[in-house]
């Protein structure tokens, strides 16, 4: 794993509904590698992890309400999935609007699962390509991106590094493929 000292790594979802492992497991290995991580929701509060879309998980704190967040405070950006989170995510305004003015930044961003929806809603797929989980493949399309199912997938083109992966079995090559791309 690169080191991540001193950098700054935002992680978007909404206060309900995210896929809890796709969330601890980089928030883990970035933090432990040295990047500072916040968590930032639509609002600052709690958050509620769910495992596998329909069990309870643990509860998390978000940092900063959404409205709030800056893109010139951080380096690079971590959209975890779960289909209630990416679902919710994509109908915030300020969260959409925060996706593309990052992109449009040319800062790096990490999307897992059902986390590209918020992507696609900020229009930042035409010309990429990524993977993500299948049942999101003709949006990517229709958005203009490509789409391919592989593990875990880095796309240079368009301005910044989109580093994307399929579901929580793809974890580890999407933390090694975000740490390579946010250093």
């Amino acid at each position: 794993m690169q080191d991540m000292t001193g950098r700054r790594i935002a992680v978007v979802l909404a206060n309900s509904g995210v896929e809890q492992v796709e969330l601890t497991t980089p928030w883990r290995a970035l933090g432990d590698a040295g990047a500072q991580m916040t968590l930032i929701a639509p609002t600052a509060g709690t958050v509620q992890a769910f495992n596998n879309d329909v069990e309870k998980g643990d509860t998390f704190e978000a940092d900063v309400a959404m409205a709030e967040a800056r893109i010139a405070d951080y380096d690079a950006l971590v959209l975890p999935g779960g289909t209630t989170n990416a679902d919710r995510l994509r109908l915030d305004a300020d969260a959409v609007r925060f996706v593309a003015d990052f992109a449009g930044a040319g800062k790096p961003i990490a999307s897992i699962c059902h986390g590209p929806w918020a992507l696609v809603e900020a229009g930042v797929v035409d010309g990429k390509t990524l993977t993500s989980y299948p049942s999101l493949r003709t949006d990517i399309r229709n958005a203009g991106g490509t789409w391919v199912d592989e593990e875990s997938f880095t796309c240079p083109a368009g301005g910044f590094a989109l580093v994307t992966s399929r579901n929580p079995g793809d974890l580890d090559a999407f933390v090694d493929a975000a740490a390579k791309a946010f250093a």
